[in-house]
């Protein structure tokens, strides 16, 4: 395997790693402060690893098995993430709507907003990153996985509004306000899955 794809698979796998912490310590924090935004944030990021582990498989794949292998194999992956995007999707909607009409006012979470800026930093650095690698190596997976990299950042923007909002001014329904905006990324996502075949933008 030549450099420039063992960079491309140590971007991957970071990317992987990365959602899987900022999902795990977002769903946290989010439990901790009742923010249906910030749980929302976070399985998106879980759903977000698994379609980044079938970018993983491809790129170790690469010149081992036939391209159609690939294909069938990839086919029956992004469905099933898909799937996932859409049962969270209404999760989502569904608890947003809830605390809107309860008026269930979430705790101000600090850990959170460090979270969305960790993330508004280092999307776009690793989106680059893996733009400028796919050129080389001429990949139009990991090209299209850069892009939808930096479409990600755009969800900590609306994240951070969100909870900034409410941890500075009280306003309690930003935080909803924020999952909804959240949900229409996530069934974006779906969509591209589950009907155009793309894993988050693989």
């Amino acid at each position: 395997m030549s450099e420039l794809y063992k960079k491309a698979l140590y971007l991957e796998y970071f990317t992987v790693g990365y959602n899987i912490l900022e999902g795990v310590f977002s769903i946290i924090a989010g439990y901790l402060a009742s923010s249906i935004a910030l749980i929302g944030f976070g399985l998106d990021s879980g759903i977000e690893s698994i379609s980044g582990a079938v970018l993983i498989w491809r790129l170790t794949r690469h010149g081992r098995v036939s391209e159609e292998e690939e294909e069938r194999v990839e086919k029956r992956a992004v469905r099933f993430v898909g799937v996932s995007f859409f049962i969270l999707g209404a999760y989502v909607l569904f608890e947003s709507l809830r605390k809107l009409y309860s008026h269930e006012h979430p705790e101000p979470s600090l850990f959170g907003i460090i979270i969305a800026v960790l993330s508004v930093v280092i999307m776009p650095l690793l989106s680059y990153s893996k733009y400028r690698t796919a050129k080389k190596i001429r990949s139009r997976s990991l090209e299209a996985d850069s892009r939808q990299t930096l479409v990600c950042s755009l969800l900590s923007v609306a994240l951070i509004i969100g909870l900034g909002l409410n941890y500075l001014y009280g306003l309690w329904w930003a935080d909803p306000i924020a999952a909804l905006v959240i949900v229409a990324f996530i069934v974006r996502e779906g969509y591209e899955a589950f009907f155009e075949e793309k894993a988050c933008g693989c």
